[in-house]
């Protein structure tokens, strides 16, 4: 689908307003935006937080992505840490997060019963039953509180309902961001910027290079009153049966992940990750209306199927679709280093890598963009390639690369240096001092950068 633009105005010069002044200015609440200014923020600096919408996390929250995963490696360690293990530990003291203890953590048909409607579950092994592994379900207002909870304790100045506009650049530098309000358009000035907006929309606007790409969009949704002992007791009793209502669901809402519907913290409430629909651009308000119709259209031929056919599904009722489109893919930073297919999926290890997912690596690199200075990416549209994001964008390597991205910009305000020049080491050392692996030692599957050069 294209845009028709028939012809463009010319308007008059405006005063913009400034109504922050500060250290860093982070645009975009979701997780990786989050986690990056509240480790800004602990690292001495003081941080505006900028966001759209009238709550924080993103895909996590208003998106509904309901389950955090890629936290482990090859081997079942829990690699990606941080800032995402306090999520986990407030949201779980409130009830609203489950996860599997230690021991549960193994591969045999018990485990799988228990965890895998949970998607607790390493989807990336072959042959069944799959081996259970550390991933979090969790409740999305749960989420919502506790990003609002981390901002207030950082002292960060929160700017909802504040929709990204324009950059402001002097001579190569991001000075600030220009944001669209009810209020008209608003300053707020930073002498350090990270873009966690997902799209890249500060470094497009401060002219860094970047690639586009496309992917599928999700309208997730959650339906309510399902009686899960009865379906989970029928699925499992009745493996052909279910295996044929299964196709048949999965027919009708034309595109889901191994399981379209999944447990909650919340008692007689599923997680529906579907319809996944190819062909949108997430850029395109055209096609994101287009998605939106379509996404809607199959939630509810796939609701009125499990009412009529899927024993425990006959009282349910829809709970509603999440407030954010499932965006997966639409810009990537063309950075200092653009990180391959192959670096994800051969575990390409680098020197400077200050973050981790699963068994991949990122570089400090692939988070600064050409060109551009006083400005660092932190979230799916990092510095890689098309094939390469489909494979590393879940949302805890994201929150990784936050809390990585807070960290640099402190070091170069305390250095007064540019963020390229910071040293890749010190962001290793402080991302240990908060918990998180930063990849810098790598794990004995790794490829190491000398293999390349043998």
């Amino acid at each position: 689908m294209t845009n028709k633009i028939k012809e463009k105005i010319a308007m008059q010069g405006e005063q913009v307003p400034v109504v922050a002044d500060v250290d860093v200015v982070v645009v975009g609440g979701g997780a990786a935006g989050v986690t990056a200014a509240v480790s800004a923020a602990r690292n001495g600096a003081s941080v505006a937080l900028i966001e759209r919408y009238h709550h924080l996390g993103g895909m996590a929250s208003g998106g509904m992505v309901l389950v955090l995963d890629d936290m482990v490696d090859e081997d079942g360690r829990i690699v990606t840490t941080g800032i995402v293990d306090e999520f986990v530990a407030r949201m779980h003291s409130e009830d609203a997060a489950v996860f599997p203890p230690p021991e549960d953590c193994v591969k045999n048909w018990e485990m799988w019963q228990k965890w895998a409607r949970w998607g607790c579950i390493d989807f990336h092994k072959a042959g069944m039953p799959q081996p259970i592994i550390h991933a979090v379900a969790f409740d999305p207002d749960a989420w919502k509180r506790v990003s609002l909870d981390l901002l207030v304790e950082a002292k960060i100045h929160i700017r909802l309902h504040s929709w990204f506009s324009d950059a402001l650049v002097e001579g190569g530098r991001v000075t600030g961001v220009v944001c669209q309000t009810k209020r008209g358009r608003q300053a707020v000035r930073g002498k350090m910027i990270i873009d966690a907006s997902g799209d890249l929309d500060v470094a497009v606007a401060a002219g860094a290079p970047f690639i586009q790409g496309q992917y599928i969009v999700t309208t997730v949704f959650r339906l309510c009153n399902v009686d899960i002992d009865k379906a989970e007791s029928f699925e499992y009793a009745n493996p052909e049966e279910y295996k044929k209502l299964d196709r048949e669901a999965r027919r009708l809402i034309g595109g889901a992940w191994g399981m379209w519907w999944l447990k909650t913290p919340l008692p007689g409430i599923v997680w529906c990750n579907c319809p996944h629909m190819p062909d949108y651009d997430g850029l395109s308000p055209e096609d994101m209306i287009a998605a939106e119709i379509e996404g809607r259209e199959r939630m509810m031929n796939l609701f009125a199927f499990a009412r009529a056919n899927i024993p425990g599904f006959e009282n349910a009722r829809m709970l509603g679709a999440a407030e954010q489109m499932g965006i997966r893919q639409t810009r990537q930073l063309e950075g200092e280093y653009v990180v391959t297919r192959e670096d994800v999926h051969g575990r390409q290890y680098f020197t400077d890598s200050v973050c981790r997912g699963r068994d991949y690596y990122t570089p400090y690199r692939a988070l600064l963009p050409k060109g551009v200075d006083n400005l660092i990416v932190a979230g799916r549209h990092y510095s890689c390639e098309s094939e390469a994001q489909k494979l590393s964008r879940e949302i805890p390597p994201c929150m990784a690369q936050g809390e990585a991205a807070g960290i640099a910009v402190s070091l170069a305000l305390n250095a007064d240096c540019a963020l390229r020049d910071v040293e890749a080491s010190a962001i290793q050392k402080q991302m240990r001092a908060q918990g998180a692996d930063p990849g810098d030692k790598p794990a004995s599957s790794a490829k190491l950068e000398m293999d390349i050069a043998g």
